[in-house]
């Protein structure tokens, strides 16, 4: 089975790793434990032969960062607050509050700069120009809010299994050891992460609204909330290429150089305890998938416990 299929994201005090059957989560609970969940990929999904065609697997990425990620962060969430009373974060309040994200993530990053062009296009002369000046402030708003929310201590947490995540894979990758130790001198970035992914949605975002030329405002808002998916569809396979390539061409590794620059903003450098926690939730996917024997210890027996209180330890980044 390729390597290739294994990625993750980061949730509230852990991550999520998806493989090509199965998904699993890991969170370090209140008391400093690590919990876990998985569940089988919805075959519906996964096994469509539709879907795994080019452009169109582009959707699965979505669903992985919409669906399957929501679930896996709702998890998260409710092991992280199960100390706090009459605290849960599911049912009406966690699809709400995930439905409110996607629309302000839809507004901010893909109708906020339209609007704001609408405003500037008298003083633009050709079409191009204002899709491109719409491209660079659409950018300044997605680096900026990574640059802002990256200032809040749950966020830089959240940020450092983030990175904890990249190390991991990148480890794996590697054919290294699946200990912190070993894992932690691996890097925080990575070709296929999501913060890569939305910086070449972005670019490509530019090229084909500059194909679409300079229509009527509202028909130039339609068009970009129409676009996502066809957009999301051609930057996975970008995605794909540059993973595949970027150890043997130059070229690849000059384009992808911003993508992997942009990750500093999205990535902490993370603590040993964090590593554990995203070594077992990838160890989980690898053993569902017979890559790993049943009876191999999950976690190393040195004590990876953090060294500080939970509650100290989450403004300690």
């Amino acid at each position: 089975m390729s390597r290739l299929n294994y990625g993750g994201q980061a949730v509230m005090e852990g991550v999520m790793m998806r493989g090509a059957r199965e998904w699993a989560v890991a969170v370090r609970a209140p008391n400093g434990e690590i919990v876990t969940h998985s569940d089988r990929l919805p075959k519906a999904v996964y096994d469509s032969r539709v879907l795994k065609l080019p452009f169109l697997r582009g959707l699965v990425m979505l669903w992985d960062s919409l669906g399957l990620g929501m679930r896996a962060l709702n998890w998260s969430a409710d092991v992280a607050l199960s100390e706090e009373e009459n605290v849960s974060f599911s049912g009406p309040l966690a699809w709400g509050t995930i439905a409110l994200s996607l629309l302000l993530g839809v507004g901010l990053f893909f109708l906020l700069p339209t609007f704001i062009i609408g405003l500037l296009d008298r003083f633009i002369d050709s079409a191009l120009w204002s899709n491109l000046v719409e491209g660079l402030v659409r950018l300044g708003i997605f680096v900026l809010y990574l640059w802002a929310i990256g200032l809040m201590p749950d966020i830089r947490r959240v940020f450092a299994y983030h990175g904890a995540e990249h190390k991991t894979i990148n480890a794996y990758e590697a054919g290294a050891e699946l200990t912190p130790e070993a894992v932690s001198h691996y890097s925080r970035v990575h070709t296929r992460c999501g913060t890569g992914f939305m910086l070449i949605v972005l670019v490509i975002f530019v090229i084909v609204s500059t194909l679409l030329g300079r229509p009527a405002f509202w028909l130039r808002l339609v068009s970009r909330i129409v676009m996502i998916p066809v957009v999301s569809g051609i930057a996975y396979e970008i995605i794909r290429l540059s993973a595949r390539y970027y150890d043997r061409s130059a070229l690849v590794r000059i384009i992808m150089a911003p993508s992997l620059a942009l990750q500093q903003l999205s990535t902490r450098e993370p603590s040993l305890d964090m590593l554990a926690v995203s070594i077992q939730s990838l160890k989980m996917v690898l053993r569902s998938e017979g890559l790993l024997p049943a009876e191999a210890p999950v976690t190393p027996e040195a004590d990876l416990s953090p060294s500080l209180p939970y509650e100290e330890a989450a403004h300690a980044l």
